[in-house]
């Protein structure tokens, strides 16, 4: 036999073996033995960073972040194109806009994804812009879209993304077109037989990001699901007389967490709460769209987590392909965590499917913006050792301020030192050290905080129920002032006083349910209850969907027979031909813009019959602060997924993604009353969100399609709405601009207290102020007017009053009670879980 005849027989037998049953079996062996033997992980936490080439990787990826401002994987990156978007109705409908014109490729990270949201409103005359809708368009014209959404704990957790992951894969079946085009991953799992090995528990992918052909990014605070839509007047009623057609929260997209927790998610036409009788949750939130080198780093870090996840729970899994990516080839690849097993399952596709460099961004600048993108992540969440830029970043920008800090956030839980465990995070250090110099210094500086009132779960903060919710808001009132180690007291030790450096706000609607005499009636005559109409409506244009949220046959589908389908269509129709004989309703639907700009006043809008009884339809409710936002001295902006407490900031915990912005294009301003040259991004954003929240802004049309600020970021910049309000708020430490906010913030909060003895208060300090002030029983609803004796026209002309949505954080509320007693709920084992 020649010399090397005897490889190229073996080889040739080995071709022949691959295609018989006998490799197969061989493959399938070899791939049960590695499932079987990931059980060892279990005794091996450092199983991912334990063999040597992946501690080379652990090492490289060292090397790249100690390089790097803040330890980023990502560097800093010149002439990006950023764009802001506050509140959802305008940033929905900018995301609309972006994937409808997607080319190759989109990737989407959420913590929860609502396939039945609409993306603009009104939703019955928007029904294509449903966001599966839109994804099956992209699929069917050949667009790959990737997802990751966190997998819940299912007892812990409304979200349900079984349902996601069925609907979205059900969109293009087997033998249509965009076929396979729409892949979704579900993780962590929960359970040690579900991946044999990999499990956790408690902690969150909580990041919320798009990437749209690498050309285009969003990144922010807004969850692609339901009840983020919103406007800046944030209206809480939806009751309409005139047509429910004309309803903008249809199913479970109206929503209030105070009186009942998302239920049923995969039967996403149900709503147990009636929308007659009570108000929404508002949502205020905050986001960027963004063009420049940025967004490759974005895209790196979705890769990442694709790569791992393939690797973590689907390596064995033929419907899932691993990610390769320009830029991170060859020796760099595991940067990515691509791995090339001796037997793969699945393909390896490159990224992006054309030539990096046909992208705008690759070649020349497309803005002014100084960005870098930041991150918590580590080995549970992306298989690396453990990153915590974004604390990093949070702690120098505020430690470096000169004038002011300025944070929207959903959660306030931090740390002064080592002192306050078990919370770790020091971002209430680099507070305390911003504040003392300052006030050593003689400067003035201002650390301006809005939170929510209380953090969005369901129920009365009295039941046992809500114990987990009066943990978190002991943690907060822990971190802020109560202690010696809080905020305000290691100021105070210093010799500072907090109080002229340190404050905190919420912020509150109101809104007027427009369940009108003349809808009564009609209700009486057809016998037809509204919430089964809003239900009908729901069925109309949410019906098609998936049956099944199994792992096994997702169909297209519905989840009510066709009886119930006619049941409801005919409850419907019974109910709409009695609006003749009751008559037409002229009253406003809602009355939230009479607190904003040019708004009118409650006291002269129109009511269909008795004013005593429009006394009955008037509400309030905590308006929920969710965006993740830093700004400071109207130069540098923080905004992302991060909200400021230890899950968020460690790492360790949540898995995060924000974006580190400095504008270069500086604007003339004032600050403090002299000239001053502020970023445009920054200082704009800062603006505006203070003009919406001093109901310095008019309210927003529902038709977003000629707004600027609802484009993305390559249709055009920013409209900033300049004018005297835009002016008036100028210059953030200006003694008249600061009078008016902590004005309005006093006055609504009084009169939020008199009309509807909203909670929390300052007057709640033990629990049986608690029961005094708001006393448990079923008299009155949640939300609506406490006494309903107060003369209708009081009731209007104390509504005129309020301006804006501030009101002050209660810091006094359960000061002298217990709020969070130890036992089974809140212990040394789950306390992680609440900071």
């Amino acid at each position: 036999m020649a010399p090397g005849e005897d490889g190229r027989m073996f080889a040739g037998l080995r071709d022949k073996l691959k295609a018989t049953n006998l490799y197969d079996a061989k493959v399938g062996a070899i791939h049960l033995k590695n499932k079987v033997g990931k059980f060892g992980n279990l005794i091996n936490a450092n199983h991912r960073h334990d063999e040597e080439h992946e501690k080379i990787t652990d090492e490289k990826r060292t090397r790249i972040a100690e390089s790097h401002r803040f330890n980023s994987f990502a560097p800093e990156r010149d002439g990006n194109k950023i764009k802001w978007y506050v509140d959802g109705q305008d940033y929905f409908y900018a995301v609309s806009v972006a994937l409808e014109k997607a080319k190759e490729t989109i990737y989407i990270e959420d913590w929860w994804l609502s396939p039945e949201l609409f993306l603009r409103r009104p939703p019955y005359y928007n029904q294509e812009w449903r966001l599966d809708q839109v994804l099956k368009r992209r699929a069917e014209a050949g667009v790959k879209i990737y997802i990751v959404v966190y997998k819940e704990v299912a007892q812990a957790l409304s979200c349900n993304s079984a349902h996601t992951k069925h609907a979205l894969h059900a969109l293009c079946p087997e033998g249509t077109p965009g076929h396979g085009n729409i892949t979704v991953m579900r993780h962590p799992d929960h359970n040690v037989f579900e991946n044999a090995g990999d499990m956790t528990f408690y902690w969150a992918h909580h990041e919320k990001f798009i990437v749209i052909d690498y050309e285009m990014a969003f990144i922010g605070g807004l969850d692609l699901c339901f009840g983020r839509w919103d406007s800046r007047q944030h209206p809480l009623a939806d009751v309409h007389p005139i047509g429910v057609q004309n309803e903008m929260f249809p199913g479970q997209d109206f929503n209030n967490n105070r009186i009942m927790d998302f239920h049923s998610v995969d039967d996403w036409k149900s709503n147990e709460l009636s929308k007659a009788d009570f108000g929404r949750m508002p949502w205020h939130d905050v986001a960027m769209c963004l063009i420049g080198d940025c967004v490759y780093d974005i895209a790196e870090h979705f890769v990442l987590r694709w790569n791992f996840v393939k690797r973590d729970k689907y390596k064995r899994s033929e419907g899932f392909d691993w990610l390769t990516m320009t830029g991170r080839e060859g020796e760099n690849e595991d940067l990515i965590a691509v791995q090339r097993p001796k037997h793969p399952v699945g393909e390896y596709i490159h990224h992006p499917l054309s030539p990096l460099e046909n992208r705008s961004w690759s070649h020349e600048q497309q803005g002014t913006v100084h960005a870098q993108v930041v991150r918590s992540s580590c080995d549970w969440s992306s298989g690396i050792l453990t990153e915590h830029s974004i604390q990093t970043a949070y702690c120098e920008i505020i430690r470096n301020a000169q004038h002011f800090v300025y944070i929207e956030n959903q959660f306030f839980i931090t740390a002064t030192g080592e002192e306050q465990n078990p919370i770790h995070n020091t971002i209430g250090r680099a507070i305390v050290d911003a504040c003392v110099k300052a006030g050593k210094e003689g400067r003035k500086f201002r650390v301006i905080i809005v939170i929510p009132a209380v953090p969005g779960f369901a129920g009365d903060l009295r039941d046992d129920a809500a114990m987990g919710t009066r943990a978190i808001m002991d943690y907060q009132y822990k971190s802020i002032h109560r202690g010696e180690h809080s905020i305000f007291e290691q100021i105070r030790s210093q010799g500072v006083d907090p109080k002229q450096h340190v404050f905190i706000f919420n912020l509150r609607s109101y809104d007027r349910l427009n369940k009108t005499p003349a809808m009564v009636e009609q209700e009486e005559k057809s016998g037809v209850k509204y919430q089964d109409v809003q239900r009908a409506e729901a069925q109309e244009i949410m019906g098609e969907g998936v049956d099944s949220t199994t792992d096994d046959q997702p169909t297209l589908g519905d989840t009510i027979s066709e009886e119930e389908k006619e049941r409801l269509a005919d409850q419907k129709r019974k109910f709409e031909a009695q609006r003749g004989a009751v008559g037409e309703s002229s009253s406003m639907d809602s009355i939230a813009h009479t607190a904003m700009l040019n708004g009118g006043k409650v006291s002269e809008t129109k009511w269909d019959g008795d004013l005593e009884k429009e006394k009955e339809n008037f509400v309030q409710e905590e308006l929920y602060i969710h965006g993740k936002l830093l700004i400071v001295d109207d130069r540098i902006v923080i905004c992302g997924s991060s909200n400021i407490n230890d899950r968020s900031q460690m790492g360790l915990h949540d898995s995060e993604l924000s974006i580190v912005m400095e504008d270069y294009n500086l604007m003339d301003s004032v600050m403090d009353g002299q000239p001053f040259k502020a970023g445009h991004h920054a200082a704009t954003l800062r603006r505006l969100l203070w003009r919406e929240h001093l109901g310095l802004l008019p309210a927003q049309p529902l038709d977003a399609s000629k707004d600027p600020n609802a484009q993305p970021v390559d249709v055009c910049p920013n409209d900033v709405m300049e004018g005297p309000e835009y002016e008036f708020v100028a210059d953030p430490m200006s003694d008249q601009v600061w009078d008016m906010w902590t004005g309005n913030a006093t006055n609504n909060t009084q009169i939020f207290r008199h009309l509807f003895r909203a909670d929390p208060d300052d007057n709640i300090k033990t629990w049986d102020d608690y029961e005094a002030f708001l006393p448990r029983h079923n008299k009155f609803k949640q939300g609506h007017l406490h006494d309903p004796f107060m003369p209708a026209e009081e009731v209007r002309q104390k509504l005129d009053q309020i301006k804006g949505h501030l009101v002050w954080m209660p810091l006094d509320f359960l000061c002298d009670a217990p709020m969070a007693e130890k036992g089974l709920q809140v212990n040394a084992y789950t306390e992680s879980i609440y900071t």
